[in-house]
């Protein structure tokens, strides 16, 4: 595992309670992330993902303004951009250099002109009006989920919708000591609640949050419709709206 390499920064992180954050990590796991959560979203994404949201798809293919939060190398990015050519799709992330590999698939992909990559962070990426925002597998990451929950949904316009796309979990431990739940459990400990823990209000959220913490979370944002969309044994799919 390529958080491997770090094991004893890491393991002090967490003895002393200070967090490690993702940028801090060895390169070959942005790539091995990606990799993993990748094959999901080519097989699931656009052929049913999307098309459980309530009017979405047609939305994206008459053209819509988008953007994927968190987007890392911009696997999912890149995958909306291909499928839907109408619509105007921005990846964000805070990770410079995630994003500079993010621009050359693109321009390597020839979508540079209908999709775009930037700097920003969840709680303050930019742009409003947005008919669809995304974030996939990385809200549990982040140290103040709840106020980038609350920027999305000011960011949507009032008939937008939030696509949340979270490791897949039920609401109990007991109920996740599975193969994928050990797994998942594993990587939050290094890597998710590792990086939560670098700023305040340092949520640690975790991996294995569950519907029911997710649903709750985003009620408190300001979302008033919030349900389980779809799912896979790896994921959750949660469309939330204004």
């Amino acid at each position: 595992m390529a958080a491997g390499k770090n094991v004893e920064r890491i393991t002090d992180a967490i003895r002393t309670n200070t967090g490690f954050g993702w940028h801090e990590h060895d390169p070959a796991l942005f790539e091995g992330t990606e990799r993993f959560f990748r094959q999901g979203y080519l097989a699931n994404l656009v052929s049913s993902w999307i098309p459980a949201l309530d009017g979405v798809d047609a939305k994206l293919a008459a053209g819509a303004k988008v953007a994927d939060v968190g987007c890392g190398h911009g696997a999912s990015t890149l995958l909306l951009a291909e499928s839907y050519p109408m619509s105007k799709i921005t990846g964000f992330d805070y990770h410079d250099r995630s994003v500079d590999l993010a621009r050359t698939r693109a321009a390597e992909a020839g979508l540079a002109a209908r999709l775009s990559f930037e700097v920003a962070a969840a709680a303050d990426f930019p742009g409003t009006e947005y008919d669809l925002v995304a974030v996939f597998d990385a809200l549990h990451d982040m140290p103040d989920p709840l106020g980038a929950a609350q920027h999305i949904r000011q960011s949507l316009k009032p008939d937008g919708t939030f696509l949340l796309v979270e490791p897949y979990a039920r609401d109990t431990v007991e109920d996740n000591l599975n193969p994928v739940g050990r797994q998942y459990y594993t990587a939050s400990t290094v890597v998710c609640v590792a990086h939560s823990m670098t700023e305040e209000p340092r949520t640690a959220l975790g991996a294995q949050a569950g519907e029911t913490r997710l649903t709750e979370l985003l009620h408190d944002a300001g979302f008033t419709r919030v349900r389980r969309a779809a799912e896979t044994s790896f994921n959750l799919i949660i469309e939330a709206r204004p």
